[in-house]
């Protein structure tokens, strides 16, 4: 593997020129739409999960097999952004201990 090629690989994407820029560029999604994003989405699960419980409860559901697996992707969902946060939480105490 040639330096060029390292370089290339590694090389962070340009910013837009502040000056030339124009309002309408479309803009790269970065971490923290990833993580409103995954927020939406959870919440998202999380309703179609109470909804589904409710029409088990009520006669009018499918079957409990489809709103436990519907239950059980809520929780997952809301278990993955915690430990996303954690470890967002922890880095940034990791930064904060740090000395320049």
């Amino acid at each position: 593997m040639s330096i060029s090629s390292v370089q290339n690989a590694t090389a962070l994407p340009s910013l837009p020129n502040a000056v030339g820029a124009s309002a309408t560029a479309p803009r790269e999604s970065g971490f923290a739409d990833l993580v409103a994003s995954a927020i939406h989405e959870t919440g998202k699960a999380q309703v179609n999960a109470e909804r589904q419980v409710n029409a088990m409860l009520s006669g009018s559901g499918e079957d409990i097999h489809s709103a436990m697996l519907a239950v059980e992707q809520a929780s997952l969902s809301f278990e993955l952004i915690l430990q996303v946060r954690n470890k967002v939480v922890n880095a940034y105490q990791e930064i904060s201990r740090l000395q320049f």
